[in-house]
């Protein structure tokens, strides 16, 4: 939970950023991109899934039309999951942060493995 705190502090707002600071990381600035557009689906689908279990403990089990009510605890979760923001802007701020670790795995692997660093 106390990591789900820290995605607060991050301003959800435009700003502007620095593309030579991307491009320092790695050499290439698109090379950076992508590197933050691979973790980003990482967060984004662990989050997914994370919503998805936390919605399903509250799920009624009737289908009738008739029953049909809002469920409380399901609204919460769902308006939690919407203040935290966006998948992109929590791996741009690792990214700056060095909290991924990433490596070129050569020429003909065109993918980069990621995971975040231990400790963070």
């Amino acid at each position: 939970m106390s990591r789900k705190k820290k995605w607060y502090n991050i301003n959800p707002s435009i700003e502007p950023r620095d593309l030579a600071d991307l491009e320092e990381k790695t050499g290439n600035i698109y090379e950076s991109i992508n590197v933050i557009g691979i973790r980003s689906n990482q967060i984004s689908a662990k989050l997914r899934e994370e919503l998805i279990a936390k919605l399903n403990e509250f799920a009624s089990t009737t289908d009738s039309l008739e029953e049909i009510h809002e469920n409380k605890e399901q609204i919460e979760i769902s308006r939690y999951y919407e203040r935290i923001p966006h998948a992109t802007l929590l791996s741009f701020e690792e990214f700056t942060e060095d909290k991924i670790y990433y490596r070129n795995t050569g020429p003909s692997e065109k993918k980069k493995k990621l995971s975040r660093k231990r400790g963070s």
